[in-house]
């Protein structure tokens, strides 16, 4: 309850009282504070991806700035030496909007990481977005097939399907990469599974399809009994050290973080940044409560 209610009424904060809340898994609101929060990341053994905050635009017009900005991002990072990739959300470059403006924006994007021999993950949003996405990360792939990978939230119905619709891109040469979380938007019974224990069960049965057919998964995910699962998934299909990877959320679970790195696994840290980070960091804490205990935590004895 304790959970809910912050999250809830954040929103009518004011935002220096919300940054309290969100600066530790927000790496600050320009980049070079992103840089800094990567090569800290780095130092400690973590991969990361990075992200510009923003999505939903309402205007078209703001797509080809966004798109700019992670030029400049991608060209900062790889002059920095950063080890890491990016993300994008489509709907920041008018995905509901005018749905070929968005991709020739994000081609621009892919095509800048890939002249550095780099990676994109389209990141997946709502469930009105899912069809969408996948065509646009069709498109991508079949330009740009080892730089650009995908997101699959466990908790949509639909999900395995999805998996076996998109094995007709998947080669030995050019393996799909994809993110695998269990998905954060709210969503109502008919689009998605609703209860703990299922949405885990699916999460672990995504993961083995991956595995048994080569797939290179991003393991994101807090959860510890996940992590459990993965690890025997892992084991069972012996499954070399570089052909996964963990991933989790900036500032979120540090302890259980270093203990994956410890034991030798990939980790990639989501770090994301920018002036839009009021709304991210709202509407994140609503849709997912339980963030509030490990941010509090993490204020109290991690920063």
């Amino acid at each position: 309850m304790f959970n809910r209610f912050i999250a809830a009424t954040l929103p009518l904060m004011p935002q220096r009282v919300v940054w309290l809340f969100s600066r530790s898994y927000i790496a600050g609101d320009n980049i070079d504070a992103a840089m800094a929060a990567c090569r800290a990341l780095n130092a400690l053994g973590a991969k990361t991806t990075i992200d510009i905050l923003g999505e939903f635009i309402q205007d078209i017009q703001a797509a080809e700035k966004n798109r700019d900005e992670y030029l400049a991002l991608i060209d900062a990072a790889q002059q920095s030496g950063i080890d890491g990739n990016y993300s994008v959300k489509p709907t920041m470059f008018g995905l509901l909007i005018d749905a070929e403006a968005c991709y020739r924006h994000i081609r621009d994007i892919v095509a800048k990481a890939a002249g550095y021999g780099n990676f994109i993950r389209i990141d997946m949003e709502d469930s009105a977005c899912v069809d969408r996405e996948i065509d646009l990360f069709r498109r991508l792939h079949a330009e740009y097939p080892g730089h650009v990978g995908l997101v699959v939230q466990a908790y949509l119905r639909r999900s395995r399907a999805d998996l076996d619709n998109l094995m007709d891109l998947h080669t030995p040469a050019t393996p799909l990469n994809l993110r695998l979380c269990k998905g954060i938007y709210a969503e109502s019974w008919r689009v998605a599974f609703q209860r703990h224990d299922e949405i885990n069960d699916h999460f672990l049965e995504d993961l083995e399809f991956m595995f048994q057919n080569g797939i290179y998964p991003g393991i994101a995910t807090h959860d510890r009994d996940l992590i459990d699962g993965a690890h025997a998934l892992i084991d069972s299909y012996r499954v070399p050290p570089d052909r996964y990877e963990f991933q989790m959320l900036y500032g979120v679970t540090p302890e259980l973080r270093r203990s994956i790195i410890e034991a030798g696994h990939t980790m990639r840290v989501y770090v994301p940044y920018g002036r839009h980070w009021f709304g991210y960091a709202t509407r994140r804490l609503k849709e997912n409560p339980k963030l509030v205990s490990s941010i509090v935590h993490s204020m109290l004895f991690h920063r």
